[in-house]
């Protein structure tokens, strides 16, 4: 409420005035099952978009074009419009990871990270994939074995009663492993649902439980300055014995790495 409703309020009753901060969002963690197809909904939008956007990846676009394109076509297929600002980052824009889409051509030899999702009926999704434009560094394949492996165990670990900082350690302690550890700059993942990022938070020390029924991103992601970066992203229900997966795109390298043309 409004200061000017809470001084209202107060010199109307003799009630004792209670801070409620936090409590709706925490009531808003678990999803019901209308909110979770609206958001499978949204992920479709976003899968199917991206699927029809591919190839003009090998065909020398900007990031601006792709970003249109991709929000076009999200919305053809139903979604109200973005989640919210499109990522496109080729080449070392790739090393931001909220860059903002530029002029910036996708030539051979850039990675592409995308990061997009939908609005349907209030509901959001969000998904990330890094595409191999050609013959790439082998540094950067060698990121995308380690994010993808990072990722994958990641979702793995999410259940029900895993705290999201377990979930974060897993995912964290691969890419440690393999000599990254200072290149991922970022949070895991995140709840979403009538907010882009809302609680949980799937973040260090977050000791917290996760429960069935919330909605959160995996999100590992790795970036090196010059270079270009690499994250890999899926939206999923939390269930009793794992998790349900609601973005689809591909992620096995042997899709994303796509040939250009001359």
């Amino acid at each position: 409420m409004t200061q000017a409703q809470f001084e209202t309020l107060r010199t109307q009753t003799t009630a004792t005035m209670v801070p409620t901060v936090g409590v709706v969002q925490h009531l808003r963690r678990r999803k019901t099952e209308a909110e979770i197809a609206r958001m499978r909904r949204a992920a479709a939008c976003t899968d199917a978009a991206l699927a029809e956007c591919v190839e003009m990846m090998r065909h020398r676009p900007t990031e601006r074009d792709v970003r249109d394109e991709l929000e076009y076509r999200m919305r053809r297929h139903g979604a109200d419009g973005p989640s919210y600002d499109t990522i496109v980052a080729t080449g070392p824009n790739g090393a931001r990871p909220h860059h903002r889409p530029t002029s910036t051509v996708i030539e051979s030899g850039h990675s592409v990270v995308i990061d997009v999702g939908a609005l349907v009926d209030g509901y959001h999704s969000d998904m990330t994939r890094t595409y191999l434009i050609g013959e790439v560094d082998p540094v950067m394949r060698q990121m995308h074995d380690v994010v993808r492996e990072s990722q994958l165990a990641g979702l793995a670990a999410v259940r029900a009663g895993v705290t999201a900082g377990d979930v974060d350690k897993v995912c964290r302690d691969i890419i440690a492993d393999a000599g990254m550890a200072d290149l991922f700059i970022h949070s895991t993942g995140h709840g979403v649902g009538l907010q882009i990022h809302e609680q949980p938070w799937v973040r260090t020390a977050m000791s917290e439980p996760l429960q069935a029924g919330e909605v959160v991103t995996v999100e590992p992601g790795v970036y090196r300055e010059g270079l270009g970066g690499v994250r890999i992203e899926d939206l999923v229900v939390v269930t009793e014995s794992g998790c349900n997966i609601l973005t689809e795109s591909e992620k096995d390298l042997s899709c994303l790495q796509l040939a250009p043309t001359n």
